[in-house]
């Protein structure tokens, strides 16, 4: 009797293990589901950290993919809405924190640079000029393939194009409007700094390593295993880097001894860094639309 009970009654207990078992799955594929979504929140919303020394604030937000930055003439700031196909604009903000459209139906407008009194403005998106504002009027300059990053060494103009492969560095000559060809082969170049000593330094942001641009062409590689290093500016101080990735990227400082210094991390695709003078400085977050300004602590 016993045993014809259990015989009758397996059936029943294999469907309830199996029901069991399927609720188990279910559980935990929602706990997982769960915790990658906390994860990706937290990397989205955690607080940039700063190094000792530093602090930062929310200096503008609610801009629509900021990306480049640049101090014009009229001491007004400048900056881009990197937006695609010809929806990007170039957007001056004055002292008072009112502002006035400066110039749009641009295509992933992605570099902006003070220039001979102007503001030179590059297009990632395809192929375009580089425009020139100044006084209110637009100037083509030159065309490249997707140019992102620019900067001068007060004459010339450097670009740097942003493509999967044969990427150049440009320079602009404003004298005889003649653009030489530097380097070519480039994987997707991203930044490029002229010091004031006259070195340039540029990126292959998919290379994850930053090269010194060398008269016999070849480069020198000075730092490698970033994570997809993108904006560069030359000072005194040496070489500052921002991170165009969406997790974990850094502002750095690569000092002339060759050290690196952290000084801000969990930024989101971090773009342009701008300084204002009296250690203060900006910086756009792009990935959280906004713009941060960061100050030195002197002590």
């Amino acid at each position: 009797m016993i045993s014809d009970f259990m015989n009758n009654d397996l059936p029943a207990n294999k469907a309830r293990c199996r029901r069991s078992l399927a609720a188990g799955f279910v559980a935990a594929g929602f706990l997982v589901v769960l915790a990658a979504g906390g994860f990706f929140a937290w990397q989205r919303f955690a607080p940039v950290t700063m190094s000792d020394g530093w602090t930062y604030r929310v200096h503008d937000d609610s801009i629509p993919h900021v990306s480049a930055l640049a101090l014009g003439a009229d001491a007004n700031l400048y900056y881009s809405e990197e937006l695609r196909d010809r929806r990007g604009r170039i957007v001056r903000r004055m002292a008072d924190g009112s502002r006035q459209e400066a110039l749009a139906g641009l295509s992933k407008p992605d570099g902006l640079l003070a220039y001979r009194g102007g503001i030179a403005i590059a297009q990632e998106q395809g192929e375009f000029p580089v425009y020139w504002l100044h006084d209110g009027e637009i100037a083509e300059l030159f065309v490249g393939r997707q140019i992102e990053g620019l900067s001068t060494d007060g004459h010339y103009l450097y670009a740097i194009e942003d493509v999967k492969e044969n990427g150049r560095i440009l320079r602009y000559d404003p004298d005889t409007r003649e653009v030489a060809v530097l380097r070519s082969g480039l994987i997707e170049g991203e930044g490029i700094a002229v010091c004031p000593d006259g070195n340039v330094f540029y990126t292959e942001k998919a290379r994850n390593r930053i090269l010194r641009l060398q008269a016999d062409g070849a480069d020198q590689v000075i730092r490698q295993n970033l994570n997809k290093p993108g904006f560069l500016f030359c000072d005194g101080e040496g070489l500052w880097i921002t991170e165009d990735s969406t997790h974990g990227a850094r502002l750095m400082l690569l000092g002339p001894n060759g050290g690196l210094q952290v000084i801000a991390r969990r930024l989101r695709a971090a773009q342009t860094f701008l300084p204002l003078g009296n250690d203060r400085f900006l910086l756009a977050d792009q990935g959280r639309d906004r713009i941060l300004e960061l100050e030195r602590l002197r002590r």
